[in-house]
């Protein structure tokens, strides 16, 4: 076998396709292939028709705490992406949940860089363990989305070493097979350019030997890339590198050296992903371990006697998310899941008995998009029985024979990698969604209709609403807020009418098309019945939180406020009877004050897919919620250390709050947090006793002294010179049962980032064994000479 030519290695450089690099058949080195992630397989090799596994996002598994359970995650996406022919998964994302208003805070464990780091390591080594590779992103400080593209992080070294990237060392350690550079910059210079952490820390200190590759459309510049150490600029064909380094080796602008360490970095890559491939999950037991998962992430953080509710009881159901969950957010890793899956009013009703059981959603439960509940135009012999019709067209009118046709049962379209599969990427054309639509309700409805091309939505052949185009870099952020074109006709209940989108687009790297439709139902009449139906029940499980447009790729939030409707949703029943438990999905750290008057509180987070039958399962007491807060949620939104997202002068976004984010600024600032990461409790009671430093190591002996199992998760702080989160552990134990848990404590866990080096904090350690960040706990002290040097 041949070694690659200068030329060939250029070529490497760049990727070939959307998702995929080059191959150099004759050198051995083979293409691989990429799919976004990190809830599961992200069809990029496409667009988003493939229906594939959604598990709970990673601020639920952060929840979790189970590092065990998290491996089994990432071994379930292995999977997936093996049956997919995909070779490594833009996953996991490692930055941390700085502020609460972060737009993709779901996809991020937490706000702990510890324990994001454990986890994230965890995913790492589940998904790898199938031979699918994992590319953890994005490095460095892409904690937020506002201007993300112009966004200049501004952090000092310590930060930057002991928080932002510690959970990348982690994934260093894990042996992931590459690093994602992420699109912002970081004192100044963009993280595709930035040497000083891509070559000096990540590939010097670090002695990482994986890739390095950017975010997609994320370089500026041939020679400062390729010389500040990214090997791969995504997507192909190349912009920067490629054949472009070429030109920049022939000016010696670029050493030949650079090219090669690149090249052979990507081939080893390549060589490791694309061998043999598992898949450890079939579908009955993918489908329990989602269950699990999601179980495992519930939150209870409050629980006046009302949890487990016990069946033989009346209870109403009530709120929006109870019958449209948001199992995931708006990111261009946005999973396609089955149009099947069930609701908690659905798993509940199962339950408890449909008998027993009533449903009022409260208020709307899509109040940017409303969804478009039609039928198909035609029966394509797929055995759809909602969605729209789609004919994709060659020519730009809908005009001609359809080159495909299918079904989807979505309201939000996106595409990838051209629009249709038979017609070729860098043309335009058209596409025609159709569908029949029967109201429930005679009045004025109103539709919705937006795109990155023109549009236009007729009802039984009328226009109703026409649309220009939306540019296509802001599809994400525009379609997951709703932002259409709108127009009113006025219907008769269950006289159907026949609904048409045609839309028109030109070429372009992405594309998106939305609709739906609002009917007359009455806010306050919604109101109304949710109150009489809480009223009249022995109990109330009223779920709240957001859709999947509300934490979107892109774009930050503007508070961390419940939507003003679903607080006073939750005032009246919660007046009307309050025997309630509220579940709040919400992928994020949220003000919880309107909670205040519930019996009980569940934080589910986005949970995935197994979501309806496990919060079923959890709130009758067949399992338990097993999880702890990830994040802080505050008193107020001005007691967060890092809230705004605004880039000041210059794209400047100072962190100044240093390594105090989180729990560590709301304790060194004396503001005690609402509920501390860390809190939650279950459904049975813990003792702990004879905690002591045994051989580098915490032991505490932890005794289930309830009549349930249960799980309980052991956390150890240092609180010099802010808390800090140093180790934690989870067991699981029988009523009456006991077991002697034993938590590792590394001396790199005791040091500071100073004047070039790590320094011990002192020579003995002070710590305490505690419940949540803001618990006392029980205080220990080590020497620092017997911890473990070689540990993360």
């Amino acid at each position: 076998m041949r070694d690659p030519t200068i030329e060939e290695m250029t070529r490497m450089t760049a990727g070939a396709a959307m998702w995929a690099s080059h191959a150099v058949e004759d050198a051995g080195i083979p293409a691989f292939t990429m799919s976004d992630g990190p809830m599961g397989i992200a069809s990029g090799k496409v667009d988003e028709r493939d229906i594939a596994r959604l598990s709970p996002c990673a601020t639920a598994l952060g929840a979790s705490f189970d590092v065990y359970l998290v491996q089994r995650i990432g071994a379930l996406v292995g999977g997936e992406a093996a049956a997919r022919g995909v070779d490594a998964v833009l996953a996991p994302n490692l930055n941390l949940a700085r502020s609460p208003l972060a737009g993709r805070a779901f996809e991020y464990f937490g706000e702990d860089p510890l324990h994001a780091g454990i986890l994230g390591a965890a995913w790492i080594a589940g998904l790898q363990s199938t031979g699918t590779g994992s590319v953890a992103k994005h490095l460095v400080c892409n904690d937020s989305e506002t201007e993300r593209d112009t966004l200049d992080v501004r952090v000092d070294e310590r930060t930057l070493r002991e928080v932002y990237l510690l959970p990348f060392e982690f994934a260093a350690r894990a042996g992931c097979v590459g690093m994602l550079a992420a699109y912002n910059r970081v004192n100044g210079d963009w993280c595709a350019e930035q040497h000083h952490i891509l070559t000096d820390v990540v590939k010097g200190e670090w002695g990482y030997d994986g890739l390095v590759m950017s975010d997609w459309f994320g370089t500026h510049s041939t020679a400062p890339t390729l010389n500040a150490g990214l090997d791969l600029e995504m997507p192909g064909p190349a912009r920067f590198l490629g054949f472009k380094a070429d030109e920049a080796v022939a000016a010696g602008e670029v050493p030949a050296s650079r090219v090669a360490d690149a090249a052979g970095r990507i081939a080893r890559g390549a060589k490791r992903v694309t061998g043999a491939k598992t898949q450890p999950y079939d579908d009955d037991a993918a489908r329990e371990l989602l269950v699990e998962g999601a179980a495992a992430g519930f939150v209870l953080l409050r629980n006046d006697g009302l949890l487990p509710l016990a069946p033989g009881k009346r209870i109403a159901v009530i709120g929006p998310n109870a019958a449209a969950p948001c199992f995931q957010g708006g990111t261009f890793a946005k999973i396609s899941v089955s149009p099947d899956l069930p609701s908690p009013a659905q798993t509940i009703a199962a339950r408890y008995g449909a008998e027993n059981v009533t449903f009022e959603a409260g208020v709307d439960p899509a109040p940017r998009l409303p969804n478009m509940p039609v039928t198909p135009a035609r029966d394509l012999g797929d055995g759809a029985e909602r969605g729209m019709t789609l004919d994709y067209f060659a020519s730009d009118d809908g005009s001609g024979e359809p080159l495909s046709s299918e079904t989807r049962a979505t309201n939000s379209l996106v595409w990838f990698v051209g629009v249709h599969d038979q017609g070729p990427f860098d043309k335009g054309g058209s596409v025609r969604a159709s569908g029949i639509f029967t109201p429930e309700q005679s009045g004025p409805h109103r539709f919705y209709l937006g795109a990155t091309g023109e549009a236009r939505l007729t009802v039984d052949g009328a226009t109703v609403v026409t649309t220009g185009a939306t540019a296509a870099k802001d599809v994400m952020g525009k379609l997951k807020s709703g932002d259409a074109e709108t127009g009113e006709v006025v219907l008769e209940a269950g006289k159907p009418v026949r609904i048409v989108a045609d839309f028109t687009y030109a070429p372009a790297r992405v594309h998106g098309l939305w609709y739906g439709v609002r009917g007359p139902d009455s806010r306050e009449a919604m109101l109304a019945r949710a109150e009489a139906a809480a009223r009249e029940a022995d109990a109330v499980l009223l779920f709240v939180g957001e859709t999947s447009d509300s934490s979107v790729e892109s774009k930050d939030r503007p508070d961390t406020a419940l939507a003003p409707e679903q607080a006073e949703l939750v005032a009246r029943v919660v007046a009307a009877n309050p025997r309630t438990a509220i579940v709040a999905n919400i992928g994020h750290a949220f003000d919880a004050s309107w909670a205040r008057g519930a019996a009980a509180l569940i934080a589910a987070w986005y949970p995935g897919e197994g979501f309806a039958q496990a919060i079923a399962e959890v709130l009758a007491g067949d399992r338990e919620p097993g999880g702890r807060m990830p994040v802080s949620i505050a008193m107020e939104e001005g007691d967060y250390p890092a809230f705004d997202l605004k880039p000041g002068e210059g794209g400047r976004l100072p962190y100044d709050e240093g390594t105090r984010l989180g729990y560590r600024g709301l304790i060194a600032n004396d503001t005690p947090a609402r509920h501390p990461f860390g809190s939650g409790q279950g459904y049975t009671r813990f003792d702990w006793s004879d905690a002591a430093v045994e051989g580098g190591h915490v032991a505490v002996t932890v005794r289930n002294v309830g009549d349930r199992a249960g799980s309980e998760i052991v956390q150890v702080y240092r609180d010099t010179p802010e808390p800090t989160l140093v180790g934690f552990a989870k067991v699981e134990l029988q009523p009456g049962e006991e077991a002697r848990l034993s938590i590792a404590l590394p001396a790199r866990r005791f040091m500071l980032w100073g004047q070039g080096g790590w320094t011990p904090i002192g020579r003995t350690v002070n710590i305490r064994v505690a419940r949540h960040a803001e618990d006392h706990g029980m205080p220990l002290t080590a020497a620092f000479d017997d911890l473990d040097d070689a540990a993360l």
